[in-house]
C-alpha cells in the first residue's frame, strides 16, 4: 500500500450527541471503556497497511490533537510517513474554515501531493468498524475504477438517512440519490472512498471554482462523476455503526458485553489501537460484584456493576449500583448511588445518595430531537452534590455543578 495515503475526515461536530460533543468532537468521544471513536479509523488504516495518514480536524481540535500526537499507539512515528495533523489555517488573503468534505480534501492539495500517491482513501473519523482498506483499494484496481464507494444494505426505513446508490449487475454505480425521502434502493454509502488522485484533484479543483457548491462528496462530487461510468460500489458485508445519536452511542457500547458481540474489539488478528494512561490493575473489593460488563484498568469497585461499560479509572463507593450504562473514564461515584440507563462523560462527580435514570419516560423539555430516548446524560467535568434525584430522559451539562438535593424530573435538564 506504499502509493496510497489515507485522509480521515475528523472536523465534525456531532450535534446529535448533546452535550457529549459540546466540549470535543465526535471522533474524540470515548467508546468501548478504553478507546476514542478515531482510533477504529486509524487501527484500520494501519492493519491494512497504509501508514500515510492525514487526519482532518476543525471543531475543537486540541483534544483529538493531544490523543494522535505523532501516531505512536499506532505505530505511524516513522520516516516516510506517519500521521499529520490537517486543521484549516489562514492565507494572505482570507481565514476559512473547511466548507464540506470535498473542500477540506482540496485545501490539503499540496500536503497530498508531496507524497505522490496513486490513490487516497478518504475516511470518516466517527464511525465504529474493522474494515480492511487494502481489500478496497483493489477491487477499486480490479474494476479499473476512477472512484469507488464502500456501501452497505440497510433496512428500507432508514435508507432516507444515507446517500442511497443505484447499481448495474456488476456494481457500477448508475445513480445516487442524497437521503431520498422515497428511495429506490436500500444500498446505502458508508461515506469511505477510493479516488485515483489525478483524477479527483482535478474534479476538487473545479469545485472550489464553482460557488453554487456545498463543496461536499456526497451532495456534489460524486453525482457529478458518475458521468465518467466508472464510479462503482464495494459491497461491505461486515460490522459498521454510525454512533451519531445518543441512543445509538450508548447501544453499540451495551453491545459490547453480550456474550457474543456483533462487533469484536478483541480480534487478535485486527487490533484496536490507542492512547491511554497508564493505570493499575482493575480492583473489585469484596463487597463489589461485576456482573455481564466490560471494567478497565485503573477502576476501584466497591459497589455493584450491571450490564455495563466502566471506563478508565472509575470509582464506585460501596452501596452504589450501575446498570445498563456507559460511564467515561475518571468518573467518581460515591457511596449509595443508583444509575440505571445514562451516560456519564468523563471527569464527573456524583456525590453520595444520588439517583439517577429512575422512573418512566418524558419527552424531553430541553431538545427533543436530540434527546429522544429512556437515556440520561449528564456531561463532563460536572459535580453532582448529594441527594440528587434524576428521572429518565434528563440531560445536566457540562462544567456545572447540580446542588445537593436537586430533583429533576424525568424530560428535565440542568444546562
Amino acid at each position: 500500500m506504499q502509493n496510497v495515503l489515507g485522509l480521515i475526515l475528523a472536523g465534525g461536530q456531532g450535534t446529535r450527541l448533546g452535550v457529549l460533543t459540546e466540549k470535543i468532537p465526535k471522533p474524540a468521544v470515548q467508546f468501548g471503556g478504553k478507546y476514542r471513536i478515531i482510533d477504529f479509523t486509524m487501527s484500520n488504516c494501519v492493519n491494512s497497511g497504509i501508514y500515510r495518514i492525514g487526519v482532518l480536524t476543525q471543531y475543537r481540535p486540541h483534544l483529538l490533537n493531544k490523543h494522535i500526537g505523532i501516531g505512536k499507539p499506532w505505530d505511524l512515528d516513522r520516516k516516510g510517513g506517519g500521521v499529520t495533523i490537517l486543521q484549516p489555517y489562514s492565507t494572505l488573503t482570507e481565514s476559512v474554515w473547511y466548507k464540506g468534505t470535498a473542500d477540506a480534501v482540496y485545501q490539503n492539495i499540496e500536503f497530498i501531493d508531496e507524497y505522490e500517491p496513486e490513490y487516497i482513501v478518504v475516511l470518516s473519523g466517527d464511525h465504529i468498524y474493522s474494515m480492511d482498506y487494502s481489500e478496497f483499494v483493489y477491487y477499486h484496481i480490479s474494476k479499473n475504477a476512477l472512484a469507488t464507494i464502500a456501501c452497505m444494505e440497510v433496512p428500507l426505513s432508514e435508507a432516507h438517512r444515507f446517500g442511497i446508490m443505484i447499481t448495474d449487475i456488476d456494481n457500477k454505480i448508475v445513480e445516487f440519490q442524497e437521503k431520498p425521502k422515497e428511495p429506490k434502493s436500500n444500498l446505502a454509502s458508508l461515506g469511505i472512498y477510493v479516488f485515483n488522485w489525478k483524477f479527483i484533484k482535478d474534479v476538487l479543483i473545479e469545485d472550489a471554482k464553482n460557488e453554487s457548491s456545498d463543496h461536499d462528496f456526497g451532495k456534489n462530487i460524486i453525482p457529478n462523476i458518475l458521468t465518467t461510468d466508472r464510479v462503482y460500489a464495494f459491497p461491505f458485508e461486515g460490522y459498521w455503526q454510525d454512533v451519531g445519536t445518543i441512543r445509538s452511542y450508548w447501544e453499540t457500547n451495551l453491545e459490547l458485553v453480550r456474550p457474543i458481540p456483533p462487533f469484536n474489539i478483541h480480534d487478535p488478528n485486527w487490533r484496536i489501537y490507542t492512547r491511554s494512561e497508564e493505570m493499575q490493575p482493575a480492583y473489585i473489593a469484596p463487597e463489589g460484584e461485576v456482573r455481564n460488563s466490560i471494567v478497565s484498568e485503573g477502576c476501584e469497585i466497591y459497589g455493584t456493576i450491571e450490564n455495563s461499560v466502566i471506563a478508565q479509572g472509575v470509582k464506585l463507593g460501596k452501596g452504589s449500583v450501575i446498570k445498563n450504562s456507559v460511564i467515561m473514564a475518571k468518573v467518581e461515584i460515591g457511596d449509595n448511588v443508583y444509575i440505571e440507563d445514562a451516560i456519564v462523560a468523563e471527569n464527573t462527580i456524583i456525590k453520595n445518595g444520588c439517583k439517577i435514570g429512575i422512573g418512566e419516560f418524558a419527552e424531553s423539555k430541553y431538545d427533543k430531537k436530540v434527546y429522544d430516548s429512556h437515556i440520561t446524560v449528564i456531561g463532563m467535568d460536572t459535580v453532582v452534590e448529594e441527594e440528587c434525584v434524576f428521572g429518565k430522559n434528563v440531560v445536566i451539562g457540562n462544567d456545572r455543578i447540580v446542588p445537593k438535593g436537586t430533583q429533576i424530573e424525568s424530560g428535565g435538564y440542568y444546562i
